[in-house]
């Protein structure tokens, strides 16, 4: 069958596999909890159905396929070589550094500004918001209870700072995935950020050092910091030498080196010294950086230890990371490019777009209306990684048109989608947030103010662009490639 006997949906034609999607991801991801890959692959069926009715070869969609995954390569090693990082960093005692002194920065006079310092702190290292909030979110939280302070603003501001990290840390997944799905660079794309980021923290960081003011002080009630503190003191080596790998990251960022390069380089140096600061063996680095770091590694230097060292909360803060941990993202990455290969040859989405993007004339109104759309899906599907992708799709032409970067498209993303998740007691990330710090979601969302700023600074500099010369957006260079290359380049 050849492309010339492709025909075009009409309005109401187009809809039925957009309905149809749409329901299988608020009932299959939504309300079933159904594992969202597989709600994608179906998806992808339907709109593949759809596409070969109306002319259209399953080979092309295929083909179509192979042509994205080939361009989105290079982001997906960098995907894994993220999850080398971590495990590496985890064994050479870097990351475990980072948190102890962050844990050393907190003061009772100051817990609510404190809480959002530390939980972004780890969070950016990490670079996971779960993480970050589900080890010292949670001893934050007994300590707030234990000094009977508002547990609501400190679960604000641990779920503030979570988000800081995980919006702006090359190591995050949604941070990488957002990019990649956009076509934006990925350091482009957390400096485009900043533009959200820095007003949202200063105006969260103000608002939690004002507040917590009135906070009683009680040192006795900071044992289980220093319990933390203690224990990761004694598991390992802590030296200065330890950020060597995050300062090859650092100045690679700053050079504009290769993503790819940078990170192995990175992780080859903490193997280093790993093996000469910490007691490990050749084989527990090694499998540290494919499985993942567990505290069983260094299971020489806990023999040494006495009881009550290596605590559960420990344990739990201390894993993590490896090549293994990038499968499932990766994965997606696949399911994903199918079910755009078969949106796109489909052309249901465009003719339904057409209709809509016609009435979106200002640089505001594009903007404002795929954030809409971003807190939409991301409510109905519970799932960063699809919202980003159908984002892309509805509206990566119409940015392009309107000269803006893709840069633009990825932060709306995170301000939309992955910073907004959290706050809705139906989501994933917001169910676990609730579980893990022991408060309603609507309980803590005013005081999520990082959250909430982030939509709201990305909403303002839309539409004020045309009274502000464009600030905050940046502008489409002639010599961009528009596609997911661009993550390395």
């Amino acid at each position: 069958m050849s492309e010339d006997s492709v025909k075009r949906p009409s309005i109401v034609m187009a809809l039925i596999p957009i309905v149809l999607t749409v329901a299988i991801f608020i009932a299959g991801i939504g309300v079933m909890e159904y594992p969202a890959e597989l709600m994608l692959l179906f998806a992808g069926v339907v709109f593949a159905i759809f596409a070969m009715l109306n002319g259209n070869r399953w080979d092309s969609i295929i083909e179509l396929m192979g042509e994205k995954i080939k361009k989105a390569l290079p982001a997906i090693l960098i995907l894994f070589s993220i999850g080398l990082l971590i495990g590496t960093w985890f064994i050479a005692g870097t990351i475990p550094l980072f948190i102890y002194y962050g844990l050393e920065m907190i003061n009772p006079n100051y817990l609510y500004v404190l809480a959002f310092l530390v939980t972004a702190i780890v969070s950016t290292c990490v670079g996971t918001s779960w993480g970050s909030a589900g080890t010292i979110g949670v001893a934050l939280m007994s300590i707030a209870q234990t000094m009977d302070i508002s547990l609501a603003v400190t679960a604000g501001a641990v779920v503030s700072g979570a988000y800081f990290g995980d919006k702006l840390s090359p190591l995050s997944d949604t941070t990488n995935m957002s990019s990649l799905a956009a076509g934006a660079n990925i350091y482009e794309h957390i400096k485009h950020m900043l533009y959200t980021a820095i007003p949202s923290s200063i105006i969260a960081f103000i608002v939690f050092f004002f507040v917590g003011l009135n906070i009683e002080t009680n040192t006795s009630q900071l044992s289980n910091i220093r319990t933390m503190i203690d224990s990761i003191d004694q598991l390992f080596q802590l030296h200065i030498v330890l950020l060597i790998p995050a300062v090859i990251v650092i100045a690679g960022s700053i050079m504009k080196k290769s993503p790819l390069i940078v990170l192995f380089a990175s992780s080859f140096s903490a193997m280093i010294l790993a093996l000469i600061l910490q007691n490990v063996s050749l084989g527990n680095v090694f499998a540290s950086a494919v499985s993942g770091f567990s505290i069983e590694m260094i299971a020489d230097t806990i023999s040494g230890l006495g009881e009550g060292v290596v605590t559960e909360d420990i344990q739990s803060l201390l894993s993590g990371g490896g090549l293994y941990s990038m499968y499932n993202a990766t994965f997606f990455v696949f399911v994903a490019f199918f079910f755009a290969s078969a949106l796109e040859k489909s052309q249901a989405l465009n003719v339904i777009l057409e209709q809509v993007i016609v009435y979106l004339k200002t640089i505001g109104s594009l903007t404002f209306a795929s954030l809409l759309t971003g807190f939409a899906v991301i409510n109905g599907t519970s799932n960063a990684l699809v919202t980003y992708f159908l984002i892309q799709d509805i509206y990566g032409k119409a940015y392009q048109e309107k000269n803006m970067h893709p840069a633009n498209l990825s932060r709306n993303m995170e301000d939309s989608v992955t910073i907004t998740e959290v706050l809705m007691p139906w989501t994933v990330s917001g169910v676990f947030m609730a579980t893990t710090l022991g408060v309603g979601n609507f309980e803590f969302l005013p005081w999520a103010i990082f959250n909430l700023g982030g939509f709201v600074f990305s909403a303002l500099y839309g539409f004020l662009a045309l009274y502000t010369n464009g600030f905050g957006i940046r502008k489409l260079e002639e010599n961009h490639q528009d596609h997911s290359e661009s993550n390395i380049s």
